[in-house]
């Protein structure tokens, strides 16, 4: 990456930062995960509803999970960590897969991004498959990017357990 982000961003730096994000899910590097987020970031997987359509408005409509900024996501975290989640206890093993990559354009002070992801996840002696859509916009600190919303759509919503922000 330069020393210093530029708009527009190039493929190379976006695919790179959107696979380290996925890496350190993977690997279970938590704190460092969590640095890949602005502290304002929203994180936000809606619902299907009756209709097939999924939900607008995570503050009056049901979601599959909603962080309204990153502290929602070091709480989450936290809770891993500490084994203080009995969903996450043990940890599963997942390898994430990110294509289709992007650029849907300038986002406020950022640059939204699409992307298509599949996560296999590994957890008493079964392998669970989550697919889905993800629009990041990503925003420039520093030298490094950061992501300031995350909204995942989960296409597979019928799943045999809870998911879980590593699943995604």
């Amino acid at each position: 990456m330069s020393d210093t982000l530029t708009r527009p961003l190039s493929a190379e730096q976006i695919a790179g930062f959107l696979y380290r994000e996925a890496r350190l899910l993977d690997d279970r590097q938590w704190d460092e995960w969590l640095t890949c987020y602005t502290p304002g970031a929203t994180y936000w997987m809606p619902a299907w509803d009756d209709d097939d359509q999924l939900t607008q408005d995570p503050q009056s409509e049901i979601s599959l999970i909603y962080y309204p900024n990153r502290q929602g996501l070091e709480d989450r975290v936290f809770r891993i960590k500490t084994e203080r989640s009995g969903a996450s206890t043990p940890e599963p093993r997942t390898s994430h897969f990110i294509g289709n990559i992007e650029v849907v354009g300038p986002e406020g002070e950022g640059t939204k991004v699409r992307y298509n992801w599949q996560t296999l996840s590994q957890r008493y002696n079964a392998t669970t498959t989550f697919f889905g859509t993800a629009f990041v916009t990503l925003v420039g600190e520093g030298h490094d990017l950061r992501i300031a919303a995350k909204t995942i759509i989960l296409k597979n919503d019928y799943i045999p357990q809870v998911i879980d922000i590593y699943h995604i």
